[in-house]
């Protein structure tokens, strides 16, 4: 219930965000953005997860062609209680990864050339654990919908800057806007809409990090998992659509400038640790993991600890 209320929540303020830009450009035909809106919407729901595919550059694997990853998968899967997912490898040397797909039936996680790479094999599977944690709570419709429609939005700010550009000096009185609203819808709509995903991306992460932990039964490997992906993702540059770098588990953009960190999606990557190694001190105390979604306990998992 608490997802799809923030959905319907994010769907209206980012719908407001496109409809306002379309009051803009051309206030005689709102009607026509309310129409837009409510075909992004409906698309979005069904092709989101295709379009960041494609946008990333993502190409799904066989279980010949990465069979450990597959095997992880399926495994962290049935604990979680959900279909294994679709495996994607994306050709980037950043270590990162996703996951995607409205549904559990239609889950996808994508992992970088660079994670598998860079990370070790408990990393790499407490990195799974933690996307499929995103997939069993439902909550990737939301991020893939919040990525494509501020793509949207930045999108059509940018034809109104383009159309103040080349595109004359048009009156109101010939439907368009006056230069004082279109500069204003061109500064504050991108911003607006980057704000709506940083305030559910921020809070997502948290829930999927404690699932991740749950799933591999390893809070410590994923806290190690979390510093070096940060690490990397300051050092290494990352060919990312600047929409979608939400959906990644740690910020791709960390190498940005300072600025940009302000509004990071994602929260900080030192809290996340802490919260990762309390749990850790948790679960030694109690002497183990609840039993998971899947009815498995740590202690049966496949991984040993060390």
């Amino acid at each position: 219930m608490a997802n799809q209320i923030k959905t319907i929540f994010l769907l209206g303020v980012l719908s407001a965000l496109l409809i306002g830009v379309g009051q803009v450009v051309s206030p005689a035909h709102t009607s026509t953005y309310l129409v837009m809106a409510a075909v992004m919407n409906l698309g979005a729901y069904f092709f989101s997860d295709r379009m960041v595919l494609r946008i990333s550059g993502a190409r799904e694997v066989s279980v010949v062609e990465a069979p450990e990853l597959h095997t992880m998968v399926d495994e962290l899967a049935r604990r979680a209680g959900i279909p294994k997912p679709k495996v994607y490898v994306i050709q980037q040397k950043q270590p990162n990864a996703f996951a995607t797909g409205r549904n559990p039936a239609h889950g996808v996680v994508a992992v970088t050339t660079g994670l598998v790479e860079m990370l070790d094999r408990r990393e790499i599977r407490a990195v799974l654990a933690h996307e499929i944690g995103h997939i069993a709570h439902r909550d990737i419709l939301i991020s893939s919908i919040a990525a494509m429609m501020a793509a949207a939005i930045g999108y059509a700010a940018q034809s109104l800057m383009f159309a103040g550009m080349f595109g004359g000096r048009r009156s109101d009185s010939e439907g368009g806007g006056n230069a004082a609203a279109g500069l204003l819808v061109m500064l504050v709509a991108p911003m607006a809409a980057m704000l709506v995903q940083m305030g559910i991306s921020r809070s997502r992460e948290y829930l999927a990090d404690e699932a991740g932990a749950e799933f591999s039964g390893e809070p410590e490997a994923l806290a190690s998992a979390l510093q070096k992906l940060q690490h990397y993702a300051e050092a290494i540059p990352a060919d990312v659509v600047p929409a979608t770098a939400s959906l990644y588990i740690v910020n791709p953009l960390a190498g940005g400038a300072r600025l940009a960190k302000l509004f990071s999606t994602h929260p900080s990557t030192q809290e996340r640790v802490e919260r990762l190694m309390a749990m850790a001190a948790e679960m030694r105390t109690s002497g183990g993991m609840r039993a998971g979604r899947g009815g498995l306990t740590a202690g049966s998992s496949s991984s040993a600890r060390r």
